[in-house]
């Protein structure tokens, strides 16, 4: 591993993901990319409801919507890489999860995913969601499922 991409999202299990993939990027002395994808639909919702705020100007753009992502992914990486010894930078996107991890990834020269596995059954059997089969399948590296 030289150089990492963790994918978080607004579940408490983010921040274990982020801290199990800074402590193995600082082991290994990889770089560690902190990614937050934006759904269009996020997006949409948000934007709409900015328009309906009674005599406002305020617009939302798509490029406040990457900022905000941005943002989300830097306070996570604050606030759990602390401590750990790992070269690390945030980035957000917005739009298909899938699609723009993947390309984040090859954009960063990522040869590793961690991403958050969904815990499904009450025996503790963890499945894979869409998304994250989709990145496992489709990902040229290695790729960390970490779930709760």
């Amino acid at each position: 591993m030289e150089r990492a991409l963790a994918v978080v999202d607004a579940d408490e299990s983010s921040k274990a993901l982020v801290r199990e993939a800074g402590e193995l990027a600082a082991a290994v002395g990889a770089e560690l990319v902190v990614i937050h994808v934006t759904s269009d639909e996020e997006y949409e919702e948000m934007r709409q409801k900015m328009e309906r705020i009674p005599d406002s100007r305020v617009r939302y753009s798509a490029k406040q919507a990457v900022e905000g992502a941005e943002q989300f992914a830097a306070d996570v990486g604050r606030e759990v890489l602390e401590g750990i010894d790992v070269s690390w930078e945030a980035l957000g996107k917005v739009g298909d999860a899938q699609t723009e991890i993947l390309d984040a990834a090859a954009e960063q020269n990522c040869d590793h995913l961690f991403v958050a596995g969904e815990k499904r059954s009450p025996t503790g059997k963890a499945l894979f969601g869409d998304i994250t089969q989709a990145l496992i399948l489709n990902f040229g590296g290695a790729v960390t499922v970490v779930t709760e």
